[in-house]
């Protein structure tokens, strides 16, 4: 069966190897090392499914193809998922993915691939709240105990929507949440979802939730996909609870804590396979942006800890691939 075939037997009724949702899971509870590997099972996503191998997921708006994530299955298996994909989806352009996949995809198919940003990763075994560098954190912790803030885990939610709410209104984007990059709150999956609570005088205040990192069926880390915080708690809120639920992990023996993707935050030599031009308007958006996103603060909130940061990627067929970006905003809903 051709993969155009597969691709059409989920619309149109035809018989297909699609995977069913429980072997979904299963490959990314082997294969889903990647930040955002649990967030390729949000809603809306479409599936390109290898039997035996693993899969990719992706979304298309205005006639862009764009894949989430690293494919979901064993590294050595990349190349032919990849090579599959383009078979089916010439023009498609890919957004947080590793070296690995930008190297294939440049060498196989002649894609460009420019840094995105970057993610953060913390040795847990290693943390902890001691040293100069972490004085912002101790601080954050010092003034929540002096308003009477406390943290807990919970596994239902507690005004989630009440606070979500009242947080986006502070965005720069104050009618949705992003989506896409980051996957939506509330989510039909979520097994081995973590969540964390802020409580002052027993309401709660703010939360984060965690989203499983796996390897061979163990999880090897988590990724605070979703956090809000009451506005009268623009600082601390996060800090806190990020270190309970550290604190937490470690204790539990999860080695790695993942702190997500930091956008647009670049380094300033250009690697041979990356546009320039690109970069330079990454860069400039970095700088002149904050009316689209606060990705100057959000960099700095994710340095405060301290962690080994490492470069993600954007794989993209031109130079500046505008249909592509402006699609993908479309689908973050920040347009």
């Amino acid at each position: 069966m051709s993969d155009q075939t597969l691709a059409l037997g989920r619309t149109t009724g035809l018989e297909s190897t699609a995977f069913t949702f429980s072997e979904r899971v299963g490959y990314l509870k082997r294969f889903g090392a990647h930040s955002q590997s649990f967030s390729t099972l949000q809603p809306g996503m479409q599936y390109f499914d290898v039997p035996g191998k693993g899969y990719l997921a992706y979304m298309r708006k205005w006639g862009a193809t764009i894949v989430l994530s690293d494919p979901v299955c064993a590294p050595e298996n990349f190349g032919e998922l990849l090579e599959r994909f383009q078979e089916r989806f010439h023009n498609a352009a890919y957004v947080q993915v590793s070296k690995p996949v930008v190297d294939y995809l440049h060498a196989r198919f002649g894609l460009y691939g420019t840094q995105f940003g970057s993610e953060s990763r913390i040795d847990l075994g290693k943390w902890s709240l001691r040293g100069k560098k972490k004085q912002i954190l101790r601080t954050a912790l010092n003034q929540a105990e002096k308003n009477g803030i406390t943290v807990q885990e919970r596994f239902s939610d507690d005004h989630t929507r009440e606070i979500s709410e009242a947080w986006i209104r502070t965005r720069k984007c104050k009618s949705n949440e992003i989506r896409f990059l980051i996957r939506p709150m509330e989510m039909d999956y979520r097994e081995n979802e973590r969540h964390f609570y802020a409580y002052q005088n027993g309401k709660a205040v703010g939360f984060i939730y965690f989203d499983p990192i796996y390897r061979n069926n163990e999880i090897i880390s988590y990724v605070p996909n979703i956090s809000r915080a009451n506005a009268d708690f623009k600082q601390g809120i996060f800090y806190t609870l990020m270190a309970h639920a550290m604190a937490a992990f470690k204790a539990e023996g999860i080695p790695y804590l993942d702190l997500g993707l930091i956008p647009l935050s670049l380094d300033a030599t250009t690697e041979h396979q990356e546009s320039r031009l690109l970069k330079q308007t990454l860069h400039g958006l970095y700088n002149r942006g904050s009316f689209i996103y606060n990705f100057k603060g959000l960099e700095f909130t994710k340095s405060r800890f301290r962690g080994d940061n490492f470069k993600t990627y954007c794989c993209h067929k031109r130079r500046i691939p505008a249909l592509e970006f402006l699609a993908m905003f479309k689908l973050t809903q920040l347009l």
